[in-house]
């Protein structure tokens, strides 16, 4: 079993930065590929951002991120990142760290096996 703790969201003006962490439980994290997904009122869950478990894969959403973001992860500290630059309004949403035990995860939810419960990121203009 995993448990997946998410930190970092929080109120920020248009063209800030935020920098989301989750910390994972389990001592074989560097075998998991974790994504970031996030969920804005009314609409469906969409993918962010995914990492290899070895960290030397990533994967963005173009359409979402369009170079703004950057996830990394560290092995000794069972942590994955979202660094969110030059955040808009329309990135408002809840961020869900997700955890895959097959090494390098998907852009589909069902990729998943254990999620944490959301960090609530806001964007004011």
């Amino acid at each position: 079993q995993v448990q997946l703790v998410e930190s970092g969201g929080g109120l920020v003006q248009a063209g800030g930065s935020l920098r989301l962490s989750c910390e994972a439980s389990g001592r074989t994290f560097s075998s998991y590929a974790m994504g970031w997904f996030r969920q804005a009122p009314g609409k469906e869950r969409e993918f962010v951002a995914r990492i290899s478990g070895s960290s030397r894969r990533t994967y963005y959403a173009d359409s979402v991120v369009k170079g703004r973001f950057t996830i990394s992860k560290d092995n000794a500290k069972n942590t994955v990142y979202l660094q969110m630059n030059s955040l808009k309004p329309e990135d408002t949403a809840v961020y869900y760290c997700a955890a895959a035990t097959g090494p390098f995860g998907s852009s589909d939810s069902d990729g998943y096996n254990y999620w944490g419960q959301g960090t609530q990121v806001t964007v004011s203009s």
